[in-house]
This record gives structure tokens, C-alpha cells and sequence, in this order.
């Protein structure tokens, strides 16, 4: 039998000093004798992205050997718990490794035919999209995700994928079939479709307008906003201006709007949940970068990190504080991240089902 691990310090999110033992992977707050002190600092629920690709590069699905290494890299900066927002690759298999993070699948993105990145989705026709969402919502660990809308060549600019009886049919069947729904979505038409529809959580929504935000509030919905990945838009706006100048306007728009957008729905009380994209355009293991740059983006540094811990596990069903019996994943760092996070780069300690599994000298 391991030995009983003890750790000591403010336990994140109200900073009350506590020791916490690890017996048999789970928290206990009743002293252990014998038990070895492993670290002392500022201790936060295991991190929480909710927005990455396991199993997924530039060119589709990769293998297990990479998708391996993918989940130590998001381990490794803390992220114990995490949402995969649509891979290609078949990752099932990682439930079954105590040393990588637990992960969420929601299975393989449902893209419309030749609407998408190539080999990235499972790309279906209208008539077949409710069909889908089913298969997925029942091969999946309780999300599906969706493509909201890309760039129509016929039209030259972002357009809904799918008409929006299809959107809410496949909504429909993916709550029959307990499974809550995410979509992809950079613009604003397909939005009104999605939220009253009654989808769960939108994916980057730089489309967003205040009347649609109002309506998220109403309903619930969250908003993963996946600041780094906007950045990007410049980019994409100069690779599609000469065949498509429509898109590429409208990309400059969203890219400029930015941040106005996404703070209005902080403002107006929308959740918001961190997710780094990693294995879309962002490197694995930036999760830390994905919480400084919604600070940066406006939001207070505590909310910053709840959105990638505590509140984002008690969304995703987890357990959102390290009271007794809880799960013994969890981060320790040298300093308060609250007062500075970029310490979220550089963890003393990452615990996952009671081991240690990553372990660094504090500065």
C-alpha cells in the first residue's frame, strides 16, 4: 500500500489553510499518522480545459503514441480534467490509463459535406445530421460537438452549416440520449438557431450581439471562448482575402470586436469556461496561457482560474472543491495564482487520482 500523502496549504477557491491526506486516491481532512508531507503551497482543484483536441492535428487524427503525448503535455501544465471539443481519433483507450488526465469525449465533430477541414469531422448531410448526433451522443462520455458554420464558397463567407430545423433536431436527440451539445461558431447568423434551440455551450462566439448574449443568460448557456485562438483570425483573413474578401472582412470584424464580445457576456453573467484549443491552432499544454489571456482580456484573475478549475469542474459534473472523499487531483504552486497567474506555468506539484505525476523545485 502507497503511503498517506499530506499536503498543507491555502486550498483554493476560499485560501483557508488546511492539510489534506491522500488515502487510496481520495481526499481526507483526518490526520494520517505517519503520513508524508509531499507539498506545502497554494493548492487548486485540478485544472480544467474545456476545449481540446486529444487525438487531433492540422491533418486529422493522429496516433496513440501522439495522442499519448498530447495528454502528458496537457497533464503536465495542470489540466487533470479535460472536455475534448471533436477528434477524428478514437480515444476511448485513455480512460483506461490512471496516468493520464480524465477525459470527456465528445466524440467526432458532425460537419456539413465538404464544410469543414478535411479529415477532421464526420461530414453529413441534413436529413442525416439527428442520425449522427445519436450514434455520437451514445458513443461519447455526455457531449457532442457541432459545426455551427464555416465558409460557404458559394456564399464567400461564414454561413450556418445546416438549416436550423436540422440544428434543433440534433439538439433534440442528443438531450434524448443524455448528452449535452457545443458548437463551433466564429459568426452570428447560426447563433439565434443554436441558443433558442436550446444548445448547452457555445464554442469561441465572436458572434455575438447583446440580445444573444441576454438570451445565453436566460437559458443557461455557456461560452468557451478560447481567447488565443482569435488571434489567429488576422490570419485567416489574409489566406482567404484574394478568393474571398467577404470572409476575410468579416473575419477582421470578429478579430476586432474581440474583446468587447466576450466581456459582454462576462459582464452579463453568461459562464465562461476556459478552453485552449490545443491540437487545433494552440500547442498542447497552454492551458496556462488560455487563463492569463482572459485575464487579460478584462476578467479578474480569480474568475480567470475558477473558469479553469473549480467552477468549470462542478459544470462538467465534477467535484468542484477537495472536501473530504474527493478525487486527489490537484495542482500546487509556490505562490498565490490569484495574485499572480502567471505561477499557472510553473506547478510545484501535479496530483492526479492520488499520484503524483509531475514534480518540479519551487523558485
Amino acid at each position: 500500500m502507497a503511503p498517506t500523502q499530506r499536503f498543507r496549504g491555502p486550498v483554493l477557491p476560499d485560501g483557508e489553510v488546511r492539510d489534506l491526506y491522500v488515502v487510496d486516491g481520495r481526499i481526507t481532512l483526518e490526520p494520517q499518522a505517519g503520513a508524508e508531507t509531499v507539498a506545502e503551497g497554494w493548492i487548486v482543484p485540478g485544472l480544467v480545459d474545456a476545449h481540446c483536441h486529444i487525438g487531433l492535428e492540422d491533418h486529422g487524427p493522429i496516433s496513440d503514441e501522439e495522442s499519448e503525448a498530447q495528454a502528458v503535455q496537457d497533464r503536465d501544465a495542470g489540466a487533470l480534467l479535460i472536455r475534448d471539443a471533436g477528434s477524428a481519433a478514437d480515444t476511448r483507450w485513455i480512460h483506461d490509463r490512471a496516468d493520464l488526465p480524465r477525459l470527456i469525449r465528445c466524440g467526432r465533430h458532425l460537419a456539413r459535406t465538404k464544410r469543414y477541414i478535411r479529415n477532421y469531422a464526420d461530414e453529413v448531410e441534413p436529413g442525416e445530421l439527428a442520425d449522427a448526433a445519436a450514434r455520437e451522443a451514445r458513443a461519447g462520455d455526455g457531449w457532442i460537438k457541432l459545426v455551427g458554420d464555416w465558409i460557404s464558397r458559394e456564399e464567400g463567407d461564414l454561413a450556418p452549416s445546416f438549416p436550423a430545423d436540422a440544428f434543433a433536431a440534433a439538439i433534440a436527440v442528443a438531450h434524448a440520449n443524455d448528452a449535452r451539445v457545443t458548437a463551433h461558431c466564429f459568426g452570428s447568423d447560426v447563433l439565434p438557431w443554436l441558443i433558442e434551440a436550446g444548445i448547452d455551450c457555445i464554442e469561441h462566439g465572436t458572434g455575438l450581439d447583446q440580445g444573444l448574449v441576454d438570451a445565453m443568460v436566460a437559458r443557461g448557456t455557456a461560452l468557451v471562448p478560447t481567447v488565443m485562438q482569435l488571434d489567429k483570425f488576422p490570419e485567416y483573413a489574409e489566406a482567404g482575402a484574394a478568393r474571398f474578401p467577404a470572409y476575410a472582412a468579416t473575419m477582421e470584424d470578429l478579430y476586432a470586436r474581440r474583446r468587447q464580445t466576450i466581456m459582454a457576456a462576462f459582464d452579463a453573467g453568461v459562464p465562461l469556461y476556459a478552453g485552449s484549443d490545443g491540437g487545433g491552432v494552440t500547442r498542447h499544454g497552454n492551458l496556462p496561457g488560455e487563463v492569463l489571456a482572459m485575464a487579460e482580456l478584462g476578467m479578474p484573475a480569480e474568475y480567470a482560474l475558477g473558469a479553469a478549475s473549480w467552477r468549470a469542474r462542478e459544470w462538467l459534473g465534477w467535484n468542484a472543491f477537495l472536501d473530504e472523499g474527493a478525487p486527489a487531483d490537484l495542482v500546487v504552486y509556490d505562490r498565490d495564482p490569484r495574485d499572480d497567474l502567471t505561477v499557472l506555468h510553473s506547478p510545484t506539484r501535479v496530483v492526479l487520482r492520488g499520484a503524483v505525476v509531475t514534480s518540479r523545485e519551487s523558485a
